[in-house]
């Protein structure tokens, strides 16, 4: 079985080489973004002084959700144990919002056994709570890269979630609640890059932004010898258009993850 190399934030990374390594994969980590604290905790706040004007909250991942918690201002109540409903898009951030303590009962998400975990299939589950005046805040991150060296002023989110709020007449407010940036490596590190590239290893691919700092760090780097398995039809995009000469679709749950490993063998 082909080594595998996890490329998501470092937290969730561990935990799935963790589970990987269970199953018998060789799995490795290599975060190919870092998550820093939101550059406006004063925004974070002010949102939490305001969750009550609002319907629902979509948390872009599970990163969103643990910093967004991280800064609740002491004393203030936590609203989802009352009326907000908490949406989010993969199991991944559901098991995050549980560990901050919101309820079950109060998160929508696509079905664990849904073909897909994005937007569109969120969008599916949570659209009859729109309508005319609905207001829903998206919790998300700001991306920094080495070429731009200050955070975006709004962030990236969920654009199309957001279009389709606002046709079905409601209204989408943001909060950044971290930070994403590029992976800094030294030579040594570049060089184990290029020598993954072209040994066999299987890249796990979980974000189209990932695998731009990926292309960023090693811009002269050949993926045509390299093996991809993308979470998501656009990532997989990217990767082909990347030139990576192998790319397969995945689920990014275990028994999919092992059982594309192991066809890879």
């Amino acid at each position: 079985m082909p080594r595998a190399i996890v490329t998501r934030p470092a937290k969730e990374a561990q935990a799935w080489v963790a589970d990987l390594r269970a199953h018998g994969v060789d799995a490795v980590s290599l975060p190919l973004i870092r998550i820093a604290a939101a550059p406006d905790s004063g925004a974070v706040e002010r949102a939490w002084e305001h969750l009550d004007q609002y319907h629902a909250s979509m948390f872009v991942s599970g990163n969103a959700a643990t910093h967004f918690f991280a800064q609740q201002p002491p004393g203030s109540v936590n609203p989802w144990r009352v009326s907000l409903r908490a949406w989010v898009t993969g199991p991944g951030s559901r098991n995050a919002l549980l560990g901050c303590g919101v309820p079950a009962d109060c998160i929508d998400a696509p079905a664990a056994d849904g073909a897909q975990f994005d937007s569109e299939a969120l969008w599916s589950v949570v659209r009859s709570q729109v309508q005319p005046g609905t207001r829903v805040l998206i919790v998300r991150g700001s991306a920094v890269s080495e070429a731009q060296t200050t955070p975006s002023a709004s962030g990236t989110g969920r654009d199309w979630l957001t279009q389709q709020i606002e046709a079905a007449g409601g209204r989408v407010d943001f909060v950044v609640a971290y930070e994403r940036r590029a992976p800094v490596w030294n030579a040594a590190e570049l060089d184990w890059v290029a020598q993954a590239a072209c040994d066999g290893s299987v890249w796990i691919l979980s974000s189209a932004e990932g695998l731009a700092y990926l292309l960023e760090a090693a811009p002269h780097q050949p993926w045509r010898e390299a093996r991809a398995l993308a979470t998501h039809p656009r990532i997989a995009a990217a990767a082909r258009k990347a030139g990576f000469g192998r790319v397969q679709e995945t689920r990014p749950v275990l028994a999919d993850l092992v059982a594309s490993i192991e066809s890879e063998t």
